[in-house]
């Protein structure tokens, strides 16, 4: 009989301890849980009063990890610590809910350059422009304080990433459909792309279902100060597949590859003291720019100059071929003179 009593005792428990709960019950008022010992466990007040938030990610019969706040409070019972579930068991729910392609229901904030940002249970996150349903992407700053649905894309708790889909809960996306989709799209092929979106570093694009950018380094072989003078939202277009990154199923994509790199045959184009027209396209402390066709661009340095030329904008003027470098995409050109400056080589 001593020795099954000795059996029966429930464990002691001691301050600090960290203990497996099962939840017995819980509501905004506050959560029970049996941690083996010979009463009931409650959360602590201060607790309580964020548990509201949880709510929906805990239910009765779970099993969670709680820190002893007291053995025996003055009312005969233990009261615990769900501290470590707040920090560390938000980023596992993330996970779960990303295993299994469910939706999480998350707050937005402002709108800034990667996208709406939106907060879950205390993390910050983001939704990229391109995951916004059609209806807010013109307008994705009517989102701001409103409560939406979203798939989670990436989570890394290391970084403190979160990346969400509004798109994808609308449109009932799943990640297994998008890798099918993505598999299928191969480097260095061309596809029909519709924009969604331009931004002062590129355009989004949607090549068969599948997120793509073009950079705006990409988008001409001429130099491109402002995206939106080349692309349009809602247009369709070619475009060339560069490179696809598998960690994220986005493409990398190109519009001017689908044309000749002017610049294949400059210098058998632009021999050395060739004559030839263009227009200037820019002013610099060190010289003009001059544009000599579509890409091909020369720079006539403030050392070849006089200070009297006063070129203006748009201004055709002759100018000779003093030096090309093919490999750093640079031309170096000179005015007309009767005789040569001393600098030319």
């Amino acid at each position: 009989m001593e020795a099954l009593l000795k059996t029966a005792r429930p464990p002691r428990i001691s301050k600090s301890q960290e203990q497996e709960a099962i939840i017995i019950s819980l509501s905004n008022k506050g959560v029970l849980f049996d941690i083996g010992a010979k009463a009931h466990a409650v959360l602590g007040e201060l607790e309580v009063k964020e548990i509201s938030t949880y709510l929906p990610y805990l239910k009765e019969g779970s099993k969670i990890k709680v820190r002893i706040v007291t053995p025996e409070s003055k009312e005969g019972y233990p009261v615990v610590s769900m501290r470590k579930f707040f920090q560390k068991g938000k980023w596992e729910i993330l996970h779960e809910k990303k295993e299994k392609e469910e939706e999480i229901e998350v707050i937005c904030g402002d709108y800034g350059k990667g996208g709406v940002f939106i907060d879950f249970m205390g993390i910050r996150g983001v939704i990229p422009k391109i995951q916004l349903v059609e209806n807010y992407m013109n307008h994705p700053e009517k989102l701001n304080r409103q409560k939406i649905k979203v798939r989670i894309l990436e989570v890394d708790e290391e970084k403190n990433r979160l990346v969400v889909s509004q798109k994808a809960a609308v449109l009932g996306i799943s990640q297994k459909e998008l890798k099918a989709r993505f598999k299928k799209i191969k480097e260095g092929k061309i596809y029909k792309a519709k924009i969604l979106g331009v931004s002062e570093f590129g355009a989004f694009c949607e090549v068969e279902g599948v997120e793509g950018l073009i950079h705006i380094s990409e988008i001409s072989w001429e130099k491109v100060s402002d995206a939106a003078e080349f692309l349009k939202n809602g247009e369709e277009i070619d475009v060339y597949v560069v490179e696809k990154n598998e960690s994220d199923l986005k493409l990398n994509l190109s519009l001017k590859r689908l044309s000749k790199d002017p610049w294949d045959e400059i210098e058998k184009k632009y021999p050395k003291d060739k004559e030839v027209k263009g227009t200037v396209v820019r002013k610099e402390k060190y010289g003009y720019f001059v544009k000599l066709e579509p890409g091909i661009e020369g720079l006539i340095h403030v050392s070849k100059l006089t200070g009297e030329e006063g070129f203006k904008l748009e201004q055709e003027v002759k100018v000779f071929i003093e030096k090309v470098n093919k490999q750093g995409r640079r031309i170096s050109l000179i005015l007309p003179q009767k005789e040569k400056p001393v600098t030319y080589r």
